[in-house]
Parts: structure tokens; C-alpha cells; sequence
């Protein structure tokens, strides 16, 4: 068929896998093109491993160290006249591409937050890896079925204690105008944390621990946003705020856990705020990221999810020079994006942003092609005439 973008909403619920994978070799290609990590990882699992950070981390340990990758993800399969979701594209085209370059990659499409799903991984890891060195959580749901009580928890983008007023962007309408979101509950509040916070990722580490598939040394990172003053009142002060505390927490109690049996260590690595398919849905970013894009592509600082997860990798993870960590222990590598000179500007030209101006003061255009490449759009050397076929 001939695929087009149909977008409601912020999600487009088409995919074009040709463009999915033109896009993965762009990844790879940048991963080729730039030094790698000194010391990478040799075999990795990553837990959200079809899109965003999670892909980038997939490709950059893969084409940057030759590790060994495998993969959860839970993403929709094509059919004949439906399109399968980006990540399950994205996913094809990364093990079409490591297995022509010799690499292991293997994917299960599961419940991430299952025990089945746990014993599946620790089963394949025994029968085809060795042991894990690198544990990735990049895991992004609105829900969480807790494994043990099958109680579903819901999460929730709401800021606690009073009501929040901003600035909004609604990009089908392009009209820029205020929203108003209402303080969460008790339940809220604690629905956020048991579907964001650390609890699945201590899971998981536990499960592997037992299982005794972790190496020596072994690391684990979990992926986190903070943002500053514009995104706080969304963010630092509200129900993710609250998650991301939760986060932190697991990272500590993990990192007790590894440095005692492996030599270990866990992070949470704090990194810029991208277009993914879970920012676009936030109030207030798709303004946010327009605006900073613009100002830190004429500052030459701008970078995507793949340059952010190289330098992680290279910079940080695996150099032996010190990490780059705040007072909670998290790895930073937001701090382009934070610094005074970038936030200045970007809140100068909020505070001017109305329906007639965000597209002058903006760089509304980038947005848009950043949440088109998602889902394979827009990709350079693609023909979207093309009769192409759905069941990759």
C-alpha cells in the first residue's frame, strides 16, 4: 500500500517501514561515524528498547561496542491492511542490520512489566548471551499491571497540591493559548509512581540477580527528564515529579544491591528533553521543545536521542574519568540544555509566543519533522509514492 501520516492527535497511527528503517541506519551510521565508548558494554538488555533513548541505547551499544542486544518491547505487528507501530519497524530494521553486521539481536515483544516476560529474557539470556553487563530501562507506559495482584495502576499528568495554569501549543489546531491542569489526588499521585517510579525496574534487576545472569561490574541506568522552571509546575513539582523521587530511590537501593555481589552500580541518567511519543503528549512541551530547538540549533548545541545516548555511553558510562553527577547521584547530561544563557532565551521568547508569532519565534517546522521521523516520515531518500508492502 501507499502509506501516508494519519495523525489524531499526538500520535500518528501509521508507521512506514521504509522510512522506520532509513531512519535506524541514520542512527547507526552516526554511531559508525563518531569514536565510541572506550570500555563498552559486550551484552545488553534493554527494556523499552523500539524507539526514542531505548532504540538509541539498542544501536549505540550494538554498532558502537559490537555488544550483543536483546530487546522488550510491546509494539503492534502489521497486518495486511494495517501498519504495524514505528518500533516494531524500527526493531526489524536494527536486527536486519546487526545480523549483516555479525551481531546478536534478538527481540521479545511481551509485557515488560510481567513475570512472564522476566523468566522469557533470563531464559534466553542462559541459552544465548552469557552473562549481562548492561541493563537499560527506558520503559514509557501510561500503565502498570502489577505482576503479583494483577491490580492495573494509571498514570497521570497532573501537579500536586493547587492548580497549574500555562502556556500550551495545541499542534493540530496551532493554536497557542492557556491550559489549566487540575491538582491529582491521593490516588493519583501513587497510581504515577507505581506505573513511572522504580518499582518494575527494581523487578527486573531482582529477577536477573536471582537468576544469576548479571557479570561482574555489570551496570544499569534508568532514563529520566527534569527540565527547568518552564517545565517544572509538569515535571519537578507534579505526579512525574513524584515518579522520578521514586526513581532515584531504586537507584540507590539497586546500586547497593550490585556493589555488594557484582561490583556494580545503577544510575539514573538525566538526559535533554526530544520529541518521543511520550513528550508530544505532555502539556506544554510541544511549545517547550519548538522554542528550544531553536535556540540551541543557533547556539549549535541542539541534539537528538542517539547524540545524547553516544555521548552518555562514551563520555560518561564507560570513560574512567569521573562521572558527571549531581547532588542525588544522577548522571548529567542535560546540562546544555539548562544552561543560563539557553533558558533565557528560550523563556524570552515564550513569554512572546501567541497563535499569530510561535511559528517566527519558534522552530515549530523542526518539531514537526522531529514527530514525523517517529513514525518514519519525512526521511530523506524515501519515496512515499512507493507501493510498499505492510507485513515486514
Amino acid at each position: 500500500m501507499i502509506i501516508k501520516p494519519k495523525v489524531r492527535g499526538f500520535i500518528c497511527t501509521t508507521a512506514h517501514p521504509v522510512g522506520c528503517a532509513q531512519n535506524v541506519k541514520e542512527q547507526i551510521q552516526y554511531v559508525k561515524d563518531n569514536t565510541p565508548a572506550q570500555k563498552g558494554p559486550k551484552n545488553v538488555l534493554v527494556l523499552g528498547c523500539s524507539a526514542g533513548y531505548g532504540l538509541a541505547s539498542r544501536i549505540t551499544a550494538a554498532f558502537g561496542s559490537g555488544a550483543n542486544t536483546l530487546g522488550v518491547q510491546f509494539e503492534k505487528p502489521p497486518t495486511e491492511r494495517k501498519t504495524a507501530s514505528a518500533g516494531y519497524y524500527n526493531t526489524v530494521a536494527l536486527e536486519k542490520e546487526a545480523k549483516a553486521a555479525g551481531l546478536y539481536a534478538h527481540t521479545f515483544n511481551l509485557d515488560a512489566f510481567s513475570h512472564e516476560a522476566k523468566q522469557t529474557v533470563i531464559d534466553e539470556i542462559k541459552a544465548s548471551m552469557g552473562k549481562i553487563d548492561l541493563v537499560v530501562y527506558s520503559l514509557a507506559a501510561p500503565r502498570r499491571k502489577d505482576p503479583d495482584s494483577d491490580q492495573i495502576f494509571s498514570s497521570t499528568l497532573k501537579p500536586i497540591g493547587k492548580s497549574v495554569t500555562r502556556k500550551n501549543l495545541n499542534t493540530d489546531t496551532k493554536v497557542v493559548s492557556d491550559i489549566t491542569l487540575e491538582p491529582a489526588s491521593a490516588e493519583e499521585i501513587q497510581g504515577t509512581i507505581d506505573v513511572m517510579g522504580g518499582a518494575d525496574w527494581e523487578l527486573w534487576i531482582d529477577a536477573l540477580t536471582k537468576a544469576d545472569v548479571l557479570a561482574q561490574d555489570v551496570k544499569t541506568t534508568a532514563y529520566t527528564y527534569i527540565g527547568e522552571q518552564l517545565t517544572w509546575p509538569i515535571y519537578k513539582g507534579a505526579t512525574i515529579g513524584k515518579a522520578k523521587e521514586d526513581l532515584d530511590r531504586a537507584a540507590k537501593a539497586i546500586s547497593e544491591k550490585l556493589k555488594g555481589a557484582y561490583n556494580g552500580a545503577a544510575y539514573v541518567s538525566v538526559l535533554k528533553a526530544v520529541v518521543t511519543q511520550a513528550s508530544s503528549a505532555i502539556p506544554v512541551m510541544p511549545l517547550y521543545l519548538s522554542i528550544l530547538f531553536k535556540v540551541m540549533k543557533e547556539d549549535g548545541s541542539h541534539e537528538g536521542c542517539i547524540e545524547q545516548v553516544h555521548g552518555l555511553f562514551k563520555d560518561e558510562m564507560y570513560d574512567d574519568s569521573a562521572l558527571t553527577l549531581d547532588e542525588d547521584g544522577r548522571i548529567r547530561m542535560d546540562l546544555k540544555e539548562l544552561r543560563p544563557e539557553i533558558q533565557s532565551k528560550v523563556e524570552a521568547l515564550w513569554d512572546k509566543c501567541t497563535t499569530e508569532t510561535f511559528e517566527e519565534l519558534s522552530d515549530f517546522k523542526a518539531y514537526q519533522e522531529e514527530f514525523f521521523r517517529l513514525f518514519g516520515f519525512g526521511i530523506d531518500g524515501v519515496d512515499y509514492e512507493e507501493d510498499v508492502e505492510t507485513l515486514v
